[in-house]
């Protein structure tokens, strides 16, 4: 089967507040119920890891318990940079027969079914794959406070998750670099481990909550699901 690793681990330092913004209450749920959510509503997915930090496990259990979800295999511990978090619930994903591993922001609540469904199939058929926006602002280079070009964004996209891989290949990627907080997401890893990955366009509403403000969109974006 597919597996998908929901990473919500952070402690959140940019969004500020007590409570870390996965656990940060949302259209009537916690945004991480609506994130586990959609990987329940996917038809190519037969398992979840949930991955979260050692202090809110009890918490991530009662939501994830609450909320009658039936794919989640296991909640696990994760580690001290979002890297080894994924690597912890890798290995919880790999002790179970998988085809496909998806790795998730747990907080980017507005990815859709489909999106999930394209991405693990574009893996089982490449191997490697990178759900992926365009970049619709012009995009500066700049050094010392002045513009040194300007870069030519057709070809820029921005890197959104899921990313979906074949275990073996995610596996050697990880193994070939030190997971420490330079690592931002998996296809970083499998690219410099000599893999190729496929991309698959994506959704500009698949936002990830990062500051306050994200949540009045993703509050405008959930209540019209």
């Amino acid at each position: 089967m597919n597996i998908a690793v929901i990473v919500a681990a952070g402690t959140g330092t940019r969004f500020g507040g007590d409570i870390p913004k996965q656990f940060t209450e949302v259209a009537g749920k916690p945004v991480i119920a609506h994130t586990v959510r959609r990987f329940e509503e996917s038809d190519m997915i037969g398992g979840i890891v949930v991955v979260t930090s050692a202090d809110r496990l009890a918490e991530m259990r009662s939501i994830i318990a609450a909320e009658g979800f039936e794919k989640v295999l296991e909640v696990v511990e994760g580690g001290a940079s979002r890297a080894e978090s994924v690597a912890c619930g890798v290995e919880a994903a790999c002790a179970n027969h998988c085809e496909v591993l998806l790795i998730h922001d747990g907080a980017r609540p507005l990815v859709s079914a489909s999106e999930i469904d394209a991405t693990a199939a574009a893996a089982l058929r490449d191997g490697a794959a990178c759900l992926v926006a365009p970049v619709t602002d012009t995009v500066k280079e700049v050094a010392f406070g002045k513009v040194v070009r300007t870069i030519d964004r057709t070809t820029l996209r921005r890197a959104l998750t899921p990313q979906a891989f074949r275990p073996d290949i995610l596996r050697q990627a990880m193994l070939s670099t030190d997971l420490d907080a330079s690592v931002t997401d998996e296809a970083m890893l499998v690219e410099q481990a000599g893999f190729t990955v496929v991309t698959v366009e994506g959704s500009a509403a698949n936002i990830k909550i990062t500051l306050p403000e994200d949540l009045i969109l993703a509050e405008a974006l959930l209540g019209g699901l």
